[in-house]
């Protein structure tokens, strides 16, 4: 993710930062041995969108608020630069949503018992 950044790439670097994102909500419900609620019935892991939803309405952990916020943003630019067809991501577009990926990221971390 900070190589592609740094080399310019700003689509894979919101692609990795997406992944980043669902790696990390992976390990917070294996961490707290909750893996099940985010698996479908061939026990394949959800996609993002729905791992975001499992996270959001989790009772195991207490998010924060700004975590509840950021979450959508995240997933949206990551969506964009993942499947949008005619969209390029820019600096701003990755420089914008750097603390917000920070504090979630951190965050889910943390409830992993990885922080």
């Amino acid at each position: 993710m900070n190589g592609s950044f740094t080399a310019g790439w700003f689509d894979a670097c919101a692609v990795m930062m997406r992944k980043l994102l669902e790696i990390s909500l992976i390990e917070a419900f294996e961490a707290k041995n909750i893996a099940a609620k985010i698996k479908d019935p061939n026990g394949d892991y959800f996609q993002l969108t729905d791992l975001i939803t499992a996270a959001l309405a989790e009772t195991a952990w207490t998010l924060s608020r700004n975590a509840k916020k950021y979450l959508p943003q995240l997933r949206d630019v990551g969506h964009q630069s993942a499947h949008g067809r005619y969209y390029h991501a820019r600096i701003e577009d990755i420089e914008r949503i750097r603390p917000e990926c920070r504090i979630v990221i951190e965050e889910f971390l943390h409830h992993a018992g990885l922080l």
